[in-house]
């Protein structure tokens, strides 16, 4: 685990694998300034992807004993994490407790909360791409590489649509990890057959071009595997061909992002409408800091926060 020292002033963890190059350290402080809490300063906490169980303890340990600990964002342990340490908690959201995972967590006076905001995060996000009544009007499936917390969140919140026209007729996800899948399963089982979904247990690349290629056009899809950012590669081949009309949308915002740039190749060919993850980035941001310092983003001031960060991108 990293060294970590008792903070002096109130301080905002942010926990993931290279926090180092994300946007966030150079933005935040003036995030800060324009929420009115310019006291608050970032701290980035890095560990090995699936780090051991001890190591995510000893960091929730280390917040919940000191007081100026705030909190923090946990971006791709936040499912390791919450296993490692729930019973370290004092209290869950329905969303946290529904996907198995934090990516919020938060000091009140004593007690520690957890959060997930992905369901938020992610679906304000896609909504944003889509707008409504997307499916119903292009009859587009949704093809989901990675079957992590990013990916059930969406799911979750496709599930609550009480539009059908917002939710696709069917939800590929493809994984290399069973338990993933068997997580994920179980997470929307309670939700019927609002959404037909399928699961394939896969880590071929060229396997899920062939998944790619069976869906019917408009249809979306997205890399939420990590990969072009924590870990190398996309999950699709250079031959790959993406839906045409169709959304690719990559969760990452920066790294190499592979996948990003092969559905940049075919944008004008296949008609396809490409988005990178910053609009997710700046959502989830918006949403932990919300519920770490307890207090109400607008969209107006949500804009505001947007303006900033553009300025250092």
């Amino acid at each position: 685990m990293p060294v970590l020292t008792s903070p002096s002033v109130p301080t905002f963890y942010f926990v993931g694998v290279t926090t180092g190059s994300s946007s966030s350290q150079r933005v935040f402080p003036r995030w800060m300034a324009v929420l009115g809490r310019p006291e608050v300063v970032l701290q980035g906490v890095d560990f090995p992807l699936h780090d051991e169980p001890a190591n995510y303890r000893a960091f929730v340990e280390f917040v919940r004993r000191e007081p100026l600990a705030l909190g923090g964002l946990v971006t791709t342990h936040k499912v390791d994490l919450l296993h490692a340490a729930a019973d370290l908690f004092d209290g869950l959201s329905p969303a946290a407790t529904a996907l198995q995972e934090v990516s919020s967590i938060a000091r009140r006076g004593e007690r520690l909360l957890g959060h997930a905001t992905d369901p938020s995060a992610g679906g304000i996000s896609l909504d944003a791409i889509t707008g409504p009544g997307y499916f119903r009007a292009t009859g587009a499936h949704l093809l989901c590489l990675g079957a992590g917390g990013a990916a059930a969140a969406i799911a979750l919140h496709l599930l609550s649509k009480p539009d059908p026209a917002d939710r696709p007729a069917r939800f590929v996800v493809v994984n290399r990890s069973a338990a993933r899948l068997a997580s994920l399963r179980a997470i929307v089982a309670p939700f019927g057959n609002a959404i037909e979904f399928d699961y394939i247990l896969n880590e071929d690349a060229r396997s899920n071009d062939a998944q790619m290629a069976l869906l019917p056009p408009n249809s979306i899809v997205i890399n939420a595997t990590g990969m072009g950012k924590d870990r190398p590669g996309s999950p699709l081949t250079d031959n790959g061909v993406f839906p045409e009309h169709g959304i690719a949308w990559d969760l990452n915002y920066r790294g190499e992002l592979d996948f990003l740039r092969q559905a940049q190749r075919q944008q004008a060919v296949r008609d396809l409408r490409v988005e990178d993850g910053w609009l997710y980035f700046l959502h989830g941001w918006a949403q932990v800091i919300r519920h770490v310092l307890d207090l109400s983003i607008d969209p107006a001031l949500f804009d505001r926060l947007g303006a900033e960060a553009a300025t250092l991108r």
